[in-house]
């Protein structure tokens, strides 16, 4: 009879390539870190640089480069620091789509009228503010590892209501398909997360429910970025037809 496959300290065992701990964690990575980078090549190219949003979708994208690079770093080796940045690289880059999301549906982004540049300046403080505290209270109070994973959940749950209700409301009053992207975004992205739940031991000592969870954000991040630019070149249109 075959002995079981058996976790320590909460981790699988895996075949080590070139060294990698968890070499197919490190590919999928790889790839996320490569939309991110194709889709922060598009916004350069197709949304000018005068666009009020077109900073804050470059910003998205290099959070997402820091947090899939420490995220290779981590499966590759699982060192304290490597555990360390990666968690918060993913903290940030949760808790910077949360910023983005209220920026672009309230149009803080915008400089008139008045009141928007002192909403947005105090939502960039709150969300300074708590990322600070987030990463204080892991560092010098507890690396509750819990804790970390509810506060990315709460922060992942409210973004993605926020833009689903957003999708919702501009298809039904625009009934573009584009315009329903961030709902269905959204939906793919909980059904990736949902193999999280699997934690099977890894297929031949190399592929897990983790790596594919990474392989499952690829396509999403690539949508996004398709969505950002056809969303910012409306918006130019509309300016235009108004002018």
């Amino acid at each position: 009879m075959l002995n079981p496959i058996v976790q320590f300290h909460g981790k699988w065992p895996f075949r080590r390539l070139l060294g990698m701990q968890e070499p197919f964690s490190v590919l999928f990575s790889f790839f996320n870190f490569a939309a991110h980078w194709h889709g922060m090549t598009r916004v350069q190219e197709n949304i000018p640089a005068w666009h009020s949003l077109q900073p804050y979708y470059m910003t998205f994208g290099y959070f997402g480069l820091a947090s899939w690079t420490f995220s290779m770093l981590f499966h590759t080796r699982d060192f304290p620091i490597t555990e360390k940045l990666d968690y918060w690289g993913a903290g940030a880059s949760v808790l910077y789509g949360l910023y983005l999301a209220v920026i672009r549906i309230l149009r803080l982004d915008l400089e008139h009228p008045q009141h928007r540049p002192t909403l947005r300046r105090l939502w960039t403080v709150i969300c300074l503010l708590l990322y600070t505290m987030h990463v204080c209270y892991l560092t010098f109070w507890s690396w509750d590892y819990t804790y970390n994973m509810a506060a990315n959940v709460v922060v992942g749950i409210i973004q993605n209501l926020l833009w689903t209700g957003f999708s919702i409301f501009r298809y039904k009053k625009y009934l573009k398909s584009w315009t329903a992207w961030p709902g269905m975004i959204v939906a793919w992205i909980i059904l990736a997360m949902s193999l999280e739940l699997l934690d099977f031991p890894p297929w031949h000592g190399l592929i897990d429910a983790h790596s594919l969870w990474h392989l499952g954000t690829v396509v999403p991040t690539a949508w996004w970025y398709s969505f950002l630019i056809k969303d910012t070149q409306d918006d130019i249109a509309g300016h235009r037809l108004k002018a």
